[in-house]
């Protein structure tokens, strides 16, 4: 027996505690071993950290990741897409497992709203074997029915884990909502969800994307992107004068489409007023439950608006994100996005540093010496 460490949520709003379990090293048919090779820090590992989503502890958190296979399971051969699998391969894969055979996965098609699923990293307790089930470890362990990705030799794991779950989301978001060429949008946050849905809508066609956020390093990134006007918060300080600015550049009368990736009550009952008439709003950052706010209905039928919910993705969004960020790395650079690496050792300092947004995206690399 080897044993292998983890930075495991024992406690909400407390600092994750370092473990070490054993590692199992044969796994069952259909399952894999993983050695982790990077794994992102995401804004609902934040939330969860804080206690903002109902799930059982402990949780060894990441639900963004990829590793190197380390083993394979009797009868586990080929990825996802059908490509073969081998030890050795570096390998993604989405976090929700579904059972494919509930209400919503078979009668209503809608995989995401699985009465019976679980995500790696977010309700997958290591309470008991096999442990590894989040990517703040030195191994990942990959239940039967896992959809796997192995990822080509010319797309950077840096990209990946830029991207992170954002990417899958946005474009599982966007495909809901629709964007017609030179359409323009509004993205109402510049964290990677907020980056991530600038990319995506610049490649459905926007003609116009105008990026409200902040720090201004995450502004300079949204400009990488290609953002065509950015409305920075800490200049721009109240929901008046942001819509304002808003009318302003959409001659008076308001965006297409309105993008929420900011996961704030109060950033709906703005972005709802930033739509032109007839135009369409796009619930996306509200993973967990940050509370109510008070809001008027009227507003959806004086604009007849379209309004939208999106929740996580399905792992065809997986396959799409892949080859999109392998075929537009020099467009939108999500390798960039990893601004810091941190080992699992310093896990608690880069939770905390991404919860300030001091960062534009974390990343825990557990072969890293602190």
């Amino acid at each position: 027996m080897i044993t292998a460490k983890a930075s495991v949520l024992e406690q909400f709003k407390a600092p994750l505690a370092l473990r070490n379990f054993s590692v199992p090293l044969q796994p069952e048919p259909g399952a894999a071993l993983v050695r982790t090779e990077m794994a992102g820090i995401c804004g609902t590992d934040v939330h969860l950290w804080k206690g903002e989503l109902p799930i059982t502890l402990p949780v060894i958190l990441g639900h963004e990741t990829v590793g190197i296979i380390h083993a394979l399971g009797a009868g586990l051969e080929k990825d996802w897409s059908g490509q073969p699998l081998y030890v050795g391969d570096r390998v993604t894969w989405t976090p929700g497992l579904t059972c494919g055979t509930c209400y919503y996965c078979a009668e209503k098609k809608i995989p995401t709203r699985c009465v019976n699923r679980r995500a790696y990293g977010i309700s997958q307790s290591c309470a008991s074997e096999p442990y590894f089930l989040g990517g703040y470890a030195e191994f990942h362990y990959l239940k039967p029915r896992s959809n796997i990705f192995k990822l080509p030799d010319d797309l950077p794991t840096e990209s990946v884990i830029g991207a992170g779950c954002a990417l899958n989301t946005a474009i599982h978001g966007v495909e809901r909502t629709g964007i017609s060429r030179n359409d323009t949008v509004v993205v109402q946050g510049a964290g990677p969800v907020g980056i991530a849905a600038l990319a995506v809508a610049k490649s459905a066609g926007a003609g116009r994307v105008i990026m409200i956020g902040a720090p201004k390093h995450r502004l300079e990134m949204a400009k990488r992107f290609g953002a065509d006007h950015v409305i920075d918060l800490e200049q721009v300080k109240t929901p008046a004068e942001r819509i304002a600015a808003v009318r302003e550049l959409t001659g008076g009368y308001g965006a297409d489409v309105v993008l929420e990736c900011v996961g704030l009550p109060a950033a709906v009952v703005e972005g709802m007023e930033m739509c032109r008439d007839g135009g369409k709003y796009l619930v996306l950052g509200h993973y967990c439950d940050a509370g109510t706010v008070a809001w008027n209905p009227h507003v959806v039928t004086r604009k007849q608006l379209s309004v939208f919910g999106s929740w996580s993705s399905e792992p065809r969004h997986m396959k799409t994100a892949l080859e999109f960020l392998r075929t537009t790395r020099k467009e939108f650079p999500f390798a960039e996005m990893v601004s810091h690496r941190f080992s699992l050792e310093q896990t608690n300092e880069a939770l905390g540093m991404t919860a300030s947004g001091q960062v534009t995206k974390s990343a825990i690399v557990p072969s890293l010496k602190s």
